[in-house]
């Protein structure tokens, strides 16, 4: 059974990345809209059991959950913008490649906060920035616009990673259901604003732009998170950790298949790095968390180790 979540979460997550560019590219959709309303109906769906079952949920936050939850919701607002306008500019590929990149860049905001990493975690670094260099030189080759593709997901990469870690601190005294209906629905409400100053719609699309919402809505935030949040009540955090990394491959094939994407070979190469030093990383990660852990050490975390990887 736990195959079978697995692999539906893989696809969830995976389908991401073409679903988005599908939908941007065929209908006019714009890219804060389906960050706001992925974001709106995710918030609307996890409210509804909560609200059901402990209806004093929401009167009893704290002061530090509030915080912490909108510090989330803000780093994931800014990661949506930068990830979806990146897959109107660049590949599908390289944009999931990149972005799934979070893992390292909270790797990489340890460091400045003074944690030792072990040579595996470095290792992992070095042969991920690897391959981004490969990828944004291919990209610098081929037209300006890749180039700013790659960089805004690599700048929603980093948000990602700022999002995790403050999600951990916020859910250490907060369920799922409450955290992710609080900090979705902040998400929802800073998107809209962006979209205001922005001067972009969020609404008045025609059926097949909110069939691709909703299959954005479905298929990404409630199934490909939904199925990754059941398998850590049933499964290692370094085993869903990697296989959350197959969504860098999945999207590749995916868009080779379904939007006819063809890229360069040093591109597959750049994306092969990615997804290596990235395993590394997870694996040294789980390994140094479960030494700390042990010793009794706080990493900013909740006594869990490193932040799990996030998904799109």
């Amino acid at each position: 059974m736990n195959l079978v979540i697995a692999a539906l979460g893989v696809l969830g997550v995976a389908s991401s990345g073409p679903l988005i560019a599908a939908t941007l590219g065929a209908t006019s959709v714009t890219a804060l809209a389906i960050a706001f309303w992925r974001n709106a109906i995710g918030a609307v769906v996890m409210a509804t059991p909560v609200a059901v079952r402990e209806p004093g949920q929401f009167g009893r936050l704290t002061r530090p959950e509030v915080t912490w939850s909108a510090v989330a919701a803000v780093a994931l607002a800014l990661h949506f913008a930068c990830f979806i306008t990146s897959l109107q500019l660049t590949s599908v590929a390289a944009a999931t490649a990149l972005v799934c990149l979070q893992s390292a860049w909270i790797a990489v905001f340890q460091l400045f906060r003074g944690t030792r990493h072990s040579w595996q975690v470095l290792a992992g670094l070095g042969i991920a920035f690897g391959g981004v260099v490969a990828i944004t030189g291919f990209d610098m080759g081929s037209s300006a616009d890749a180039l700013l593709g790659d960089v805004l997901a690599l700048a929603g990469g980093a948000l990602a990673g700022l999002y995790t870690l403050a999600g951990g601190r916020a859910r250490q005294s907060m369920s799922t259901g409450t955290y992710t209906t609080l900090c979705y629905g902040m998400c929802s409400a800073i998107v809209a604003l962006l979209a205001l100053f922005g001067g972009q719609a969020l609404t008045g699309f025609d059926a097949e732009g909110w069939l691709g919402i909703v299959a954005i809505t479905v298929c990404a935030q409630l199934v490909g998170h939904t199925a990754f949040n059941h398998l850590l009540a049933t499964m290692s955090p370094l085993v869903v950790s990697m296989i959350i990394l197959l969504e860098i491959p999945g999207a590749a094939v995916l868009a080779a298949v379904f939007l006819d994407e063809k890229l360069p070979a040093g591109t597959y190469a750049g994306l092969g790095l990615i997804l290596a030093g990235l395993a590394v990383v997870v694996t040294g990660q789980k390994r140094a968390g479960r030494k700390e852990t042990g010793a009794g050490r706080d990493d900013g975390t909740g006594g869990r180790g490193v932040a799990e990887l996030g998904t799109d």
